[in-house]
């Protein structure tokens, strides 16, 4: 029985570049996001508008969930050891399932606010609105812009909090603009409505994708199947079964697979059996795999139970 594993080195390299740049726009964007909530508590009593209000309201829960979320990015580098052997990449899930939770309360506050004023609108300060507005687009917006390029679920659902607040502003200055003209206290709470429903649309599809983490589902991107006919078309290689990938972070893949030799195979052959099984895991993207040769005539070791051989379900690897 032969092991083979193998690490997408040159990747992590890259995602640690990528996972610190991650880290550092979170916490800068948790400081400003904290700054100008409280402004706009000050900024929405003055001028009576329920969109900066409920937005106020809305970023003081935004604060709490990019602080956890820089918590867990910061936790997330750390490297294995005795309590987690494969590190600590899945704590940004825990950041992000925590956004997408505050994220849909939120929502629910600003939807709560937005309704009745529907029946009974209220005039709001234009001039206060408007210049709220352009500073709120401004702020979060170079927040937008820092976490755009960046990896991880936990930095994607960041980047729609952030890009939540960028939308709900400009509704926030459209509504000012209209009332410096004409009188339609209306459609401030439309307009919020409107974008509070988007963005929760939003949300909603990236926390199925969390979950599916968090569940450890084969990711969307790998082709298992294909891997295992790649693998099966090596020279010496007779079958493969009891194949399974995940994702640690949505990036980092992990996959484990039980490769069944064909003939006898000399430590030559050995090897080079290793660096084509390595090159197909890089070419797929698989941060980390461990493939079990197993001898001809060698019964697989799995437990007794349902084993995957390729598309097929088998009672047993026997």
């Amino acid at each position: 029985m032969v092991h083979v594993h193998a690490h997408a080195d040159s990747q992590n390299g890259g995602h640690a570049h990528s996972h610190h740049g991650a880290t550092e726009s979170i916490r800068l964007a948790f400081f400003l996001n904290l700054l100008f909530a409280l402004l706009e508590i000050a900024g929405g009593i003055w001028t009576n508008s329920m969109a900066i209000l409920a937005d106020a309201v809305h970023d003081l829960g935004d604060s709490f969930a990019l602080g956890s979320a820089w918590y867990f990015e910061r936790i997330s580098s750390r490297q294995g050891d005795e309590l987690f052997s494969y590190g600590y990449r899945r704590f940004s899930l825990m950041g992000a399932m925590i956004s997408v939770i505050i994220l849909v309360a939120g929502s629910f506050i600003i939807l709560s606010e937005a309704v009745p004023r529907l029946f009974h609108p209220q005039l709001s300060h234009a001039p206060g609105m408007v210049a709220f507005a352009v500073a709120g687009i401004l702020i979060n917006g170079f927040a937008v812009v820092r976490l755009r390029d960046k990896k991880g679920m936990n930095a994607r659902i960041v980047a729609w909090h952030l890009l939540e607040d960028v939308l709900g502003w400009l509704a926030i200055l459209v509504a000012g603009v209209v009332l410096l003209f004409w009188q339609i206290p209306v459609i401030d709470p439309i307009l919020s409505i409107i974008i509070t429903l988007y963005v929760l649309y939003n949300v909603l599809r990236g926390f199925r994708t969390t979950m599916n983490i968090f569940l450890q589902g084969t990711p969307r991107e790998v082709d298992l199947p294909g891997i295992e006919r790649e693998v099966r078309q090596i020279p010496g290689i007779a079958d493969t079964h009891h194949a399974h990938v995940w994702t640690l972070d949505g990036y980092n893949h992990v996959l484990t697979m039980h490769a069944a030799l064909k003939g006898s195979q000399t430590i030559q052959d050995l090897a080079c059996l290793k660096d084509e099984i390595r090159r197909i895991m890089s070419c797929h993207g698989i941060a980390h795999s461990t493939v079990e040769l197993e001898f001809e005539g060698e019964e697989c070791r799995m437990p007794q139970g349902a084993c995957r051989k390729g598309n097929r379900e088998e009672p047993s690897c026997s």
